[in-house]
């Protein structure tokens, strides 16, 4: 199951939204952009949690921000007509930055590096695996247990509960085990994708 196939639906909701947009001038990549800065802050707000679990409050916002503006920049491109390779480029690389410290971020707030490493190259290579399909020839692969929609749904509600509710289990706080999510999930479902992409490209084998 994975929230991309309702992107549809996202887009219509977010219908009211791309006309503000478009009558503030916003263009596509600067949409991006200012979508890569609010992961950034949110990044930058994790590592700041410590003793002050606010800033988890303060991450999850942001987080939230992030994936509407993530949507919302493919929206505006469709309506301005100005859809093109390099825009989508230029949003793939820097939903990969993104990533990498929201995940980054994460890791460094509870200490937990190692995981944090692990974490981030499942999200990675699930990624990579959804793109390379699509250099193969094949269509670019959306789908699996936890597609980019699902890491930041997951991401802003897990934090935005730890910002109230302290526990651990197994001396794992409650981000510990978002990471571990993300670690053990992001690699199965990168297999899928590669599964999936193996099976069209080998069929009958």
């Amino acid at each position: 199951m994975t929230l991309d196939q309702y992107r549809s639906l996202a887009d219509r909701l977010l219908e009211p939204f791309v006309g503000l947009a478009v009558r503030a001038g916003l263009t596509p990549n600067a949409v991006s952009v200012l979508a890569f800065a609010l992961a950034g802050g949110a990044g930058v707000a994790y590592t700041l949690v410590g003793g002050e679990s606010v800033w988890y409050f303060v991450g999850a916002v942001l987080v939230g921000l992030n994936g509407a503006l993530d949507l919302l920049d493919g929206a505006l491109a469709r309506r301005l007509d100005t859809a093109s390779r390099a825009g989508d480029l230029l949003d793939h690389v820097l939903d990969r930055y993104a990533d990498i410290v929201l995940v980054v971020g994460l890791a460094v707030g509870i200490d937990r590096e190692v995981l944090g490493i692990v974490a981030v190259t499942g999200v990675l290579m699930t990624s990579y695996l959804g793109t390379q399909a699509q250099a193969v020839g094949l269509d670019r692969v959306y789908g699996g247990l936890l597609g980019r929609a699902d890491r930041l749904a997951l991401i802003g509600i897990v934090t935005g509960l730890a910002a109230f509710v302290q526990f651990s289990i197994l001396d794992v706080s409650l981000v510990g085990w978002l990471l571990v999510v993300l670690a053990v999930v992001g690699h199965l479902t990168a297999l899928q994708r590669l599964s999936h992409a193996w099976s069209a490209l080998s069929p009958g084998r």
